[in-house]
Order: C-alpha cells, then sequence, then structure tokens
C-alpha cells in the first residue's frame, strides 16, 4: 500500500499511508517532533495505547460515539492530523479525507459531526462552515476578528489547548454561542497546576503524561479550569508590573486602525518600558494616536 501511495498518492495521501503502516506495526510508539512550545523542537515517542486514550478523551467530551462522520482537513505528517485518524480507527468514524488546503470544505456538499482545522482555515471556509456541527480549532491563537465572525455561526466552535508533548488538546473553551467563554475546560483526567513563574503545569497521566510544565501564564480557576494570559517569554516588567502584550493588543484592537504590536525598550528606571511600535505609510499619522496611548 505504501509504495503504491508514494507512486500515485498526493502528499497528504501519502502521510496518511505512511502513518497507517506505522500504526499497526509492532511498535508500541509513534514517533512524533515537537513543536518547541515547551522547549527546542525535539523528536519524543508516544506511546500508541496514550494516543488511544486521547482519542478516547476526546469523544467523552464531545459526546461523540461510534457512526460519527469527521472530516480530515489536516496533514498527517503533524499531530493534529494523526489524531483525527486516531480517532477515526478508535472510535469507528466515518472519515472523510480531504487534502490541507485553506479552504478545505467549500468544495464538498458533506456534512461533519465533528472536524479540526486551524485558524487559516477556519477564515477561508466561514461561508461553509454550518457543514460542520462541532469544530476545534487550534494551531495558533484565535484572531479577535475571526471570533466576531464565528457568532453568527451554527457550528459548535471550541478553542483548543495542547502541544504535541500533551497528543494534541488537553483543554478546550466554547468560542460562540450561549456557552462562550475566555476560560479552557480540562479534558477527562487532565489536570492542572502553577510553576514558581506562574505558569501552567499539566498533569495527564491516563495519556502518559508526565507533568508537562509549559511557558504560558495564565490565571487558574481550579485544577480543571484557567484563562489564558500570554506567553512568560513575551512576559514585560515594567517597574515590578507584569504587562502581558497579548491582552493589551487585544484591548487596543478596536482603537488602532494600522498593524501593530505592543514591545519593550529597556529603561534604567522601570526596567523595561512599554512601547507601542505602529506601521504607518507617514509617520505624522503617529500623532493621531496619541490620545490611544495616554
Amino acid at each position: 500500500m505504501l509504495n503504491s501511495s508514494k507512486r500515485n498518492g498526493a502528499s497528504h495521501e501519502i502521510a496518511i499511508a505512511k502513518f497507517i503502516v506505522k500504526w499497526f506495526n509492532e511498535k508500541p510508539y509513534i514517533k512524533v517532533k515537537t513543536s518547541g512550545s515547551t522547549g527546542t523542537p525535539k523528536k519524543i515517542k508516544l506511546l500508541k495505547t496514550n494516543m488511544v486514550h486521547s482519542a478516547f478523551a476526546t469523544g467523552v467530551y464531545f459526546n461523540l460515539g461510534t457512526n460519527n462522520t469527521a472530516l480530515l482537513c489536516l496533514s498527517a505528517k503533524y499531530i493534529a492530523g494523526k489524531m483525527m485518524l486516531v480517532r477515526a480507527l478508535t472510535m469507528g468514524w466515518d472519515l472523510h479525507v480531504v487534502a490541507p488546503d485553506k479552504d478545505a470544505i467549500t468544495q464538498y456538499d458533506n456534512t461533519y459531526d465533528f472536524a479540526a482545522m486551524v485558524p487559516y482555515q477556519v477564515y477561508h471556509t466561514l461561508n461553509a462552515l454550518d457543514k460542520i456541527k462541532k469544530l476545534i480549532i487550534g494551531g495558533g491563537v484565535i484572531d479577535p476578528d475571526l471570533e466576531a465572525k464565528l457568532q453568527t455561526k451554527s457550528t459548535q466552535v471550541y478553542a483548543t489547548y495542547g502541544m504535541t508533548e500533551t497528543i494534541t488538546h488537553v483543554a478546550v473553551r466554547r468560542v460562540n454561542g450561549e456557552d462562550k467563554t475566555n476560560v479552557y475546560s480540562a479534558l477527562p483526567n487532565v489536570s492542572f497546576d502553577l510553576d514558581s513563574r506562574g505558569c501552567l503545569v499539566i498533569d495527564a497521566p491516563i495519556q502518559g503524561s508526565s507533568k508537562v510544565i509549559t511557558n504560558d501564564v495564565v490565571t487558574l480557576h481550579d485544577t480543571k479550569s484557567f484563562e489564558w494570559l500570554g506567553r512568560y517569554d513575551n512576559v514585560i516588567n515594567s517597574g515590578g508590573v507584569k504587562l502581558f502584550p497579548e491582552k493589551i493588543e487585544l484591548l487596543l484592537r478596536d482603537f488602532i486602525k494600522v498593524p501593530f504590536i505592543i514591545s519593550s525598550l529597556q529603561d534604567q528606571a522601570l526596567g523595561e518600558q512599554l512601547i507601542l511600535v505602529l506601521e504607518l505609510e507617514d509617520p505624522k499619522q503617529a500623532g493621531a494616536y496619541r490620545e490611544v496611548i495616554y
């Protein structure tokens, strides 16, 4: 099968064939490469039994059993695509496979109980999103403008939190509808804690994860829920006050209509001074934003 796929298959089909061959071989693990969320990217071994536990945790949380229809529009080269295959194999889903294009579902009339996408795909699929009952979005932060557009959709949309080390998502939050929230809730058999930096520590033993220490600063509501604040790597310590660029940028989005970022400069008194960097065609335009800044 694999040799035939290499000759005749598209790249995403070859990736699927390679994974299926490895899934059914005698080895108890799958080798995957981490993205670098918790440190330098590296290859790790994920036990197949733990991947199955992760698949069932997703099924329980989203109330998805056998005979559901699902869409695979992510590359099986990466953990998110691999886990869609594992979920389908272990829970008996009818899985529709398409190329991982930006507009993956606009070309088909099928409807699906469940699908996973990255934000870029969701943005280019908005007009066809109602074909999906439940959608999880991972692989990047959902832009506030995109999240606003999702409020009119009948699809139940969830943002996911996780990484390769935790075998994809260990927490989700509802993005639209009456249950919309900024708080991430744990999947079954997952719990959370904080380290001395205020960063999230993940404990998911049934999925084979010894405690994973992240670089994500959060507000921990309890052992089963948290609100994401930003990356520890990006925190600006100005006069002893910890400032999170991601949160500040979110607050300023409605007032600044040009591309911008929040950053910092070294300061003798403050240690780090908060700055706003604007992308302007004419530097004189900066004056229009002084009221926003001050």
